[in-house]
């Protein structure tokens, strides 16, 4: 896997609630967030003077990665700092099972495959940045971000992991303006208490023409419990990304997927049991197979999720726009 190290990202980061540069924290171990929070000397704080971020205890340490998070403002909590580091975060569902059985219930994503070469082959320079905004897990189908020596990989999640080099909340992204040439945000909008706020700071952090590739569930059910909040439709995942030119949009899995989740989750309700879910699932993997019989018309109008691949720009797509944009089989009724 191909990080870019933290000290030289460090230029790149911001305070959260300022926007200022950062700077090491002379309290060191002494910017405790409370007994057994992991706090290190590499402590940071906000470089500007009258930011609340200035004044031990400012930003903490987990398990030695910088926790850069405004705390007024986010799910994530300073006394729960300790927690962030917790393996249990990382792993779960079905990335826990054994290979055959994880292909079965999670098969490799060929749309993020093909939509990340693109986005590969159109980022400038010789070493480009890729944000990726929820990394706490690789996701399904971007491997090839982490395998590509030219491009400088930044990864943050609300949890510590190998695959990030500080945690933050993606609302209040710690990162200078304009200072990233793409942002991967893959399977996280749903879980982000306001997505357009999410997507206005993607546009902030990005380069004039950078690149954006997002995932987002349309028909799923609730997953990660209390921290999912919202589904969009494919013109309501266009809209969310207004400010960007498409380059590709559609499905990323359709009706059959759709329907395959549902048997789940049926189940699910009617043994009482996760697990009876997950084997239903794993037994009609098949189901998947009519997503290639459902015409694209009438797969946008039952995606299981969608994507997007978009170049920023300034100018917002306008109300006419976005009803003249919707391609699914219902026509203008």
């Amino acid at each position: 896997m191909v990080l870019a190290e933290l000290d030289d990202i460090r230029p790149l980061l911001a305070c959260p609630r300022c926007r200022s540069g950062l700077e090491p924290d002379p309290a060191g171990a002494g910017a405790g967030a409370g007994a057994g929070a992991g706090v290190g000397t590499g402590a940071l704080r906000c470089a500007a003077p009258g930011c609340a971020y200035h004044v031990s205890p400012a930003f903490p340490d987990a398990a030695g990665a910088p926790v850069l998070v405004d705390f007024e403002h986010s799910v994530v909590r300073r006394e729960a700092v300790a927690a962030l580091a917790s393996p249990a975060h990382v792993h779960r569902g079905a990335d826990a099972l054994p290979t055959p059985l994880r292909r079965i219930a999670k098969p490799p994503n060929r749309v993020a495959a093909v939509n990340i070469d693109l986005l590969l082959r159109a980022l400038p320079g010789p070493a480009p940045t890729l944000l990726v905004v929820g990394g706490a897990t690789v996701g399904n189908g971007v491997e090839a971000v982490y395998r590509d020596t030219r491009v400088r990989v930044i990864g943050f999640d609300i949890v510590t992991s190998p695959a990030t080099q500080f945690v933050a909340d993606a609302h209040r992204i710690p990162l200078r303006t304009s200072s990233v040439d793409a942002v991967l945000v893959q399977a996280v909008l749903e879980h982000v208490l306001d997505p357009a706020q999410v997507v206005a700071e993607i546009h902030r952090v990005l380069r004039d023409d950078g690149l954006v590739y997002a995932e987002t569930p349309f028909m799923q059910q609730v997953h990660a419990g209390a921290h999912d909040f919202t589904r969009f439709t494919p013109s309501g995942h266009r809209y969310l990304f207004r400010r960007f030119e498409e380059l590709a949009a559609g499905p990323v899995a359709g009706p059959g997927t759709q329907l395959l989740w549902s048997v789940d989750h049926l189940v699910r309700g009617l043994t009482r049991s996760a697990l009876a879910g997950r084997a239903t699932r794993a037994a009609l993997f098949w189901l998947r197979g009519l997503d290639h019989l459902v015409p694209p018309d009438f797969a946008q109008d039952d995606a299981s999720a969608v994507y997007f691949l978009g170049r920023r720009r300034n100018r917002e797509m306008t109300e006419a726009e976005i009803i003249a944009y919707y391609r699914g089989a219902q026509g203008s009724s």
